[in-house]
């Protein structure tokens, strides 16, 4: 049975086809005129179009992928599993000697849900942020730091190093501070998971605290706060950050805010240079997850408070790269203050 919501037509705009996946939280579209198809996009083709400076008004089509695997209607479902895990493809079009759209086989039908669509396995180090004290989610961090918040039958804390260690990220760093005793009773009695603690003699903020590391990373490593999700393919992150020859790669959420009024641009003297009828503006914003190299870490000072925007300039006042890699706003989740976390347990419980 087809998903006919991840069937959409060639013209619909590179916005509506992000809008699409987030209510689908697929990562991959078809797309068809009537029953013939035409072509598939990714969210790896819009986040090309972003980082090209392409507008979001544009159709899908222009920047639809060229070279697409597809399987015929006469292949047995075996060869079909054996293509989608050795391409790790998440839908495959099955396509009749017409050229139409048959069917759409998922990777979630065929392989159990543990096991992810990845493309490759990496083994970069990981760095998380666990040292706040949660002050947006009082009175719950009075009692439970906010590492150790659950959000399922998982911490918010196991849960991000579960989507690591999926990817092949085994080498968890974790920054603590606040409550630190707690949280390492925890993971004591859950010997699974693989951590070594760096920790602050007192709040070094979110890059601060970082100077802990240095000379025990020597390649890309990634950074993330405690409290934020991001469904995103870490190998296609890793490849960005060094074929850019970035120093720091922020990951960031396409966010579109719609203005329900007509809006006016003026020059100088108040003359009106351009006007827009309800327009929806687009912003990337931080979502808290980064990858960085290691010899950003010898711009950190020794025990001295440090925030992620201070680093950067560091960086940037060097006239070193920092670029930013875009996800939807679907694929990223915080849960900083009491209705994101709510809504995150909501989701896990939709699940």
């Amino acid at each position: 049975m087809i998903n006919d919501n991840i069937i959409i037509s060639q013209n619909i705009t590179l916005l509506d086809a992000l809008k699409i996946m987030d209510i689908t939280q697929r990562k991959l579209l078809i797309i068809c005129e009537g029953k013939r198809f035409i072509g598939v996009i990714s969210i790896g083709d819009i986040q090309r179009a972003i980082l090209r400076k392409q507008e979001l008004t544009h159709p899908v089509m222009q920047y639809a992928r060229k070279h697409i695997t597809i399987a015929s209607d006469t292949d047995d479902l075996e060869s079909v599993k054996a293509k989608m895990r050795s391409d790790k493809i998440e839908s495959m079009p099955i396509i009749n000697k017409d050229g139409e759209l048959c069917d759409v086989i998922e990777w979630e039908q065929l392989f159990p849900s543990a096991e992810r669509a990845y493309s490759h396995q990496i083994d970069n180090p990981v760095v998380i942020m666990a040292g706040g004290k949660g002050t947006r989610l009082l009175p719950l961090t009075n009692v439970i730091p906010k590492p150790l918040i659950p959000i399922s039958d998982k911490t918010i804390l196991e849960e991000i190093m579960t989507r690591f260690n999926a990817a092949g990220c085994k080498r968890t760093y974790v920054s603590v501070n606040y409550m630190v005793e707690t949280i390492k009773q925890y993971f004591e009695k859950r010997p699974q998971w693989d951590i070594e603690y760096i920790q602050e003699s007192k709040p070094l903020g979110t890059g601060g605290s970082l100077y802990l590391l240095k000379g025990r990373i020597n390649e890309p490593f990634f950074v993330t706060n405690c409290d934020t999700l991001v469904d995103i393919d870490l190998h296609d992150l890793v490849e960005y950050h060094k074929s850019n020859h970035n120093m720091i790669t922020v990951v960031t959420a396409v966010k579109t805010v719609h203005i329900p009024y007509g809006t006016i641009e003026t020059i100088v003297d108040g003359v009106i240079e351009k006007m827009r009828e309800k327009p929806d503006l687009v912003f990337q914003v931080n979502t808290g997850m980064y990858v960085l190299q290691p010899q950003v870490l010898e711009l950190i000072e020794d025990d001295k408070f440090l925030d992620m925007p201070d680093l950067i300039k560091l960086v940037t006042d060097k006239k070193e790269r920092v670029g930013a890699f875009p996800v939807s706003e679907g694929s990223w989740t915080d849960m900083g203050n009491w209705n994101e976390y709510l809504a995150l347990v909501n989701k896990f419980s939709d699940r």
